[in-house]
């Protein structure tokens, strides 16, 4: 593969970030730093590849997404690679590369290799498969969530087996990569359930997560759940003359609109009976962590807040702490009778609302939905007929704490790599960690290497290569920590 260059011909990984003299004793910096240049290029080619999986058109595309990964473990020198698509799930990239000491833990690295649609197109700055260098960013779909990241773990095995000279990892690694995470898992379970016996591992190291800032490097130690839900009211049969019945039958989106209003107390609290019963309070050296992080208000709202001019939520609660360690209710739509052009004076016949709850340890989706019911029937007034459907199972939360010894190790290894203080924090989205977690049985802990602000899911996605770099770094330290006698006897089963 040519070596990747900047616009200006300049080489992409500069001396200054991939070989820094202070720390030429490191061996797994060194041997990332070797190989910066052909894990560049190969991410490029795998950006190209349009694996959109929640597209029926790329379907195809999804396939030969999977080939190439599986392509590249073989190339590494995997022993054991296979695609799984001997179900309904789009195909997934499962490899295993045991170590030499059969009493040596076991680790399973997930991650995900389809991407997001691309729309809106016009958006784009450049094609979203056609991966461009930029400065010391690969810009395209997919370098960020969530190529770059798995890619970035297969460079730490390679830089592993360099630094420690060594004929295969200090720990068994298995690589499990699904095709349908953008789609949100929906055959994840059953292909856990089908492959229960080849997953079996002692810890999940979660890829698909973010540091806090460039600046700022955290470990993840959670993710919200989320469950999502369809409030109907039906008044009626059909939308009706406003003259010749208003102020004599029920009007459903005004009901509805008093049912939404009453979701929330004026201190910004959800009134679902029981919603706050098994909220698990963060511990104080989070909370510690949480409020050393670096945050400006105006900033934040600049590149987070959608136009918004403050913030707002529980008193007593940081930012951080209310998108992190905090449910919430949103309304995320309502729609009732006539929007178009000009007026149509009517009572509207149905009025629709959509409502997510993030959930934080130790919530459950299906007590919320149960929660949800009972407050539906009790703001439901006579003459409407109300209907509540649920999408899907609902995403369990998940966290772990800080103290957890593995959770340690990446901690530590994060600090090597980054040559600084790390700091714990959560993310406020969902993913399938909390699934992954109860169907293996086992803890789960996350190291990642991209930002907040890398665009994903939106036009212009983008990765920072030298982060990336150093969780490859970060992900070589911590398979030699893990075999530690110490760390290993805690997580052997």
């Amino acid at each position: 593969m040519p070596t990747p260059r900047r616009r200006d011909g300049t080489a992409l990984v500069s001396t200054s970030v991939a070989g820094d003299s202070r720390h030429s004793d490191r061996a797994e910096r060194a041997a990332v730093a070797a190989l910066a240049d052909s894990f560049v290029a190969g991410l490029c080619d795998w950006i190209r590849i349009p694996g959109i999986g929640v597209d029926p058109a790329h379907r195809g595309d999804v396939r030969r997404s999977a080939e190439w990964l599986a392509d590249e473990l073989r190339r590494d020198g995997w022993p054991q690679v296979e695609i799984w698509d001997d179900g309904p799930a789009l195909p997934a990239v499962f490899a295993c590369w045991p170590a030499n000491d059969p009493d040596a833990p076991t680790v399973v690295v997930y991650g995900h290799h389809d991407v997001q649609p691309v729309d809106p197109l016009d958006r784009w700055e450049h094609p979203p498969f056609e991966p461009v260098i930029s400065e010391d960013e690969i810009r395209g779909r997919g370098a960020s969530d969530d190529k770059g990241q798995v890619a970035m773990h297969l460079l730490a095995v390679k830089a592993h087996l360099a630094a420690t000279n060594q004929n295969a990892p200090s720990v068994t690694l298995k690589l499990f990569v699904e095709g349908e995470e953008e789609s949100g898992s929906p055959h994840l379970r059953k292909l856990l359930d089908d492959h229960e016996n080849q997953l079996a591992c002692d810890l999940v190291v979660f890829t698909d997560t973010a540091l806090h800032e460039r600046d700022a490097p955290t470990v993840n130690t959670g993710q919200r759940g989320v469950l999502g839900a369809e409030i109907t009211f039906d008044g009626g049969t059909d939308d009706v003359h406003s003259g010749r019945a208003g102020g004599a039958i029920p009007n459903p989106a005004t009901a509805l609109a008093k049912l939404v209003a009453a979701l929330h107390d004026d201190d910004h609290r959800i009134r679902l009976e029981g919603f706050y019963d098994d909220v698990r309070e963060p511990s104080a050296q989070e909370r510690e962590d949480y409020a050393a992080l670096p945050f400006d208000e105006q900033d934040w709202l600049k590149r987070n807040g959608g136009g918004a001019q403050v913030t707002l939520g529980e008193p007593g609660y940081s930012t951080f702490e209310r998108l992190w360690v905090r449910p919430t209710a949103e309304v995320n739509g309502i729609s009732a009778g006539y929007t178009g052009p000009g007026f149509k004076t009517i009572i509207p016949a149905r009025a629709v609302a959509k409502i997510s709850f993030r959930l934080v340890p130790d919530q459950h989706p299906d007590k919320v939905k149960l929660q949800l019911e009972r407050f539906v029937a009790e703001h439901t007034p006579d003459g409407i007929t109300a209907s509540v459907a649920i999408r899907g199972e609902g995403v369990p939360p998940y966290a772990i704490s800080p103290d957890d010894p593995a959770n340690a190790a990446v901690h530590e290894a994060m600090k090597l790599a980054f040559d600084q203080h790390v700091r714990f924090a959560r993310a406020g989205g969902s993913g399938p960690a909390a699934v992954l977690q109860q169907r293996l049985g086992v803890p789960l802990v996350y190291l990642g290497a991209t930002l907040p602000d890398d665009r994903v899911h939106a036009p212009n996605e983008r990765v920072v290569v030298p982060l990336l770099l150093k969780g490859a770094e970060a992900a070589a330290h911590l398979w030699r920590m893990l075999a530690q006698a110490e760390i290993a006897k805690r997580l052997s089963r």
